[in-house]
């Protein structure tokens, strides 16, 4: 997002906890505030203690991860890489799409995951996957925790995702709104606690992944990244400065938002907003993939850059009327060939540094005034660009696709103001009233097969 203080993938969420959300079964409801986003430490001992510490990031990837979990229906799929897909089906439901306003019988299975113990109690979880979704196939992501206090939490609903979205689409995908049980809620893609203040956290979670399709269907869904980041990190409203560790550029591609503006406003008003599938589409093709010119049919071809175009549309939830779900971006990522896509939190530039160097740029999230952010020409409460590298004084490069064009899309901003933007948790609005900030949340996009040098890189910063 950059409109002027527009509302962020964040601070949206109470704007837009609403009425909505048909479940399957197992959701819960009722809206509560949210709780504001935590910071991380900084320095060589702290980010390492801030990885293994602070933020939880848990996968089931592999074919021992998929075999480790509960099986309703579903069977492994093995090879290079593995998932879970529809094996015989466990049953039917019923599902009313409250964005179609259409109401279907599915058949589904169900794969439960092991108990995870967090490495510390989270104020907040983020769920991930990457998943094939055929038409007339979906998926629904659930999470259920349990507190410090020992209670447990409802089935709260982490997004119905499917791939597709044409005119005969079987569903809209979506998240969730109004649901709570009074001490978390769901605020789009994120569980939070409602009063971080109180002490009360997370301390272990379970996902279940629904499978979904056409009764009688062949097609089937395959899911083979699956997880959730947990994190707790504390409020701060400035962050240590970091020592620069790397000069390194990487060639990604350059996507403006803003010549896109007033195209396709069913899609969050249009290019103004964004910049959350622009960064996708540009590190999605610095991997070297792209839509073909058939996915591409739809777009009006007077349109430059279609495929920022197809993205938009490809991430948009229905129920956030906007295209900066975090983890549905991540999993527009991972319907390319071999993409794998997750959304984390990283704890400084030095870990930024750590990406670069193995040639794995990232997504980062960050708020703040025009004045803060020397060159960006805007102020903005949220909004998403590319980190593409460092200069030799350690200033940050990145791909800002809040510009006049694809040429200006480059940018060189001063390091000190950058990492304060993007690490802070608390900050001052032009209303001088303190809002959140984004606390060093970012995606990262990466191939099913990592090189050796990718994998560490992954492997340093909580990722595997």
């Amino acid at each position: 997002m950059t409109r002027p203080e527009t509302p962020s993938p964040l601070s949206r969420r109470t704007v837009l906890a609403a009425a909505a959300g048909v479940a399957l079964a197992t959701t819960a409801a009722t809206g509560a505030a949210r709780a504001a986003t935590p910071a991380r430490p900084s320095g060589p001992t702290a980010r390492k203690a801030a990885v293994n510490r602070l933020v939880d990031n848990h996968t089931w990837t592999s074919s021992a991860d998929w075999n480790s979990g509960t099986a309703h229906g579903t069977r492994v799929v093995s090879g290079a890489r593995p998932g879970v897909t529809i094996g015989a089906p466990a049953g039917t439901t019923t599902y009313t799409d409250p964005h179609l306003k259409k109401k279907a019988q599915w058949e589904y299975a169900e794969w439960l995951s092991p108990v995870h113990a967090l490495s510390a109690p989270a104020t907040e979880v983020i769920a991930s996957w990457n998943a094939h979704t055929p038409k007339g196939t979906w998926i629904q992501i659930e999470l259920q925790g349990t507190y410090t206090d020992g209670a447990t939490t409802p089935w709260y609903v982490m997004g119905r995702w499917t791939a597709g979205d044409d005119k005969d689409a079987d569903i809209r995908r979506t998240s969730v709104d109004d649901q709570s049980d009074g001490k978390s809620s769901i605020w789009t893609d994120t569980f939070s606690i409602d009063d971080a203040a109180s002490g009360l956290r997370l301390v272990s979670y379970q996902l279940r992944l629904t499978l979904l399709r056409t009764p009688g269907s062949k097609a089937a869904p395959t899911v083979w990244r699956l997880g959730a980041m947990g994190s707790d990190v504390p409020d701060r409203f400035t962050v240590p400065a970091s020592k620069p560790g790397l000069a390194k550029e990487l060639k990604v591609p350059r996507y403006s938002q803003n010549i896109h503006v007033g195209q396709y406003p069913e899609y969050d008003n249009g290019g103004e907003a964004w910049c959350s599938p622009t960064s996708s589409q540009m590190i999605i093709e610095y991997w070297g993939r792209k839509p073909t010119p058939a996915q591409l049919a739809w777009v009006d071809p007077s349109y430059a850059d279609p495929q920022v175009c197809h993205a938009a549309r490809h991430t948009y939830d229905y129920q956030y009327e906007g295209c900066g779900n975090w983890p549905f971006n991540a999993a527009y990522a991972a319907t390319y060939k071999d993409l794998q896509g997750v959304v984390t939190r990283l704890s400084s530039l030095g870990d930024l540094e750590k990406l670069i160097a193995a040639g794995i740029p990232a997504i980062t999230s960050q708020s703040f005034l025009k004045e803060e952010l020397t060159g960006a020409g805007y102020g903005t409460s949220g909004h998403l660009m590319t980190v593409i590298g460092f200069t030799a004084g350690g200033d940050v490069i990145a791909n800002d696709p809040a510009s006049s064009s694809d040429a200006a899309v480059r940018r060189v901003y001063k390091r000190r103001e950058w990492e304060n933007i993007w690490l802070r948790t608390k900050r001052y609005n032009a209303d001088n009233k303190v809002v959140s900030g984004t606390g060093g949340v970012c995606y990262l996009y990466f191939p099913a097969a990592p090189t050796e040098k990718q994998r560490k890189a992954l492997a340093a910063v909580g990722v595997r």
